[in-house]
């Protein structure tokens, strides 16, 4: 039996339940930031590993601000909190969203949402593990006798950081694709027809998203357009079994 969305639920009934799910994720956050400033210098000297294989483990940042080590750390909390959290959120979002949907829009989205934070992490951890390395021994390979790197504690975690969120969301693009391929917004002949423009859009959001260099551009890019050939793949499967699907229902019709 499937579950018909409650259109009688008044206005100020939804206002006050998506306030209550805001309210839950909202203090999700800050309990994730709480536990995580008191790791927040082991948090921080993991971020910072990468760097110290290239240039050793007795390397020292540093920081010119007096207040910057300290936003440096409360800046690890949250970040750190905001990913601790991320379950806590998709779970208020589902629990807002899922009693408007039918039983078979239940069945398609729930799996997407379950598979972004997944994604993301993977994303993240792709950066990580192989773009740090080469990105920073690319950045090091500049330093000269009379030129000597000495990163500063604030500046290296804004690169940490927009390089980790650059790549979880290249991780979501199958996902925000398969779910239009799935609701038929739009389908694979599409993409594969749009393809060369698709090229263009991905080194401009590789653009925006990283650091002005080229390095890291193309490192984003190349990517984006292998999520964007997965998805085409992925895509094709669900739209065959979209088109058998209704075969057999014409034939029994």
């Amino acid at each position: 039996m499937t579950a018909l969305p409650d259109d009688k639920m008044p206005l100020l009934a939804h206002l006050i339940e998506l306030r209550n799910r805001l309210m839950i994720s909202v203090l999700a956050i800050l309990v994730g930031f709480l536990v995580c400033y008191f790791f927040s210098e082991p948090i921080f000297l993991f971020l910072v590993r990468p760097l110290r294989k290239i240039l050793g483990p007795d390397v020292k940042m540093i920081y010119t601000g007096l207040h910057e080590a300290f936003l440096t750390y409360m800046k690890v909390a949250f970040f750190a909190g905001l990913f601790l959290a991320v379950p806590v959120i998709l779970t208020q979002f589902w629990l807002f969203v899922a009693p408007g949907l039918y039983e078979d829009e239940r069945k398609t989205f729930l799996p997407f949402l379950i598979l972004t934070p997944v994604l993301f992490f993977l994303g993240g951890g792709l950066a990580y593990e192989f773009v740090f390395p080469l990105a920073f021994k690319f950045f090091l390979g500049f330093s000269s006798p009379t030129i000597e790197a000495m990163p500063s504690i604030s500046s290296y975690l804004g690169l940490v950081i927009t390089l980790i969120f650059a790549f979880g969301l290249v991780a979501e693009l199958p996902v925000g694709l398969l779910l239009l391929i799935k609701a038929g917004i739009i389908s694979t002949a599409t993409l594969v027809d749009k393809r060369r423009y698709s090229i263009v859009g991905v080194f401009i959001v590789a653009a925006i998203l990283t650091p002005p260099d080229p390095f890291s551009q193309i490192f984003l890019a190349l990517p984006m357009m292998a999520m964007y050939e997965i998805s085409i793949l992925l895509g094709r499967r669900i739209e065959q079994k979209r088109a058998a699907a209704e075969d057999d229902q014409d034939s029994h019709g």
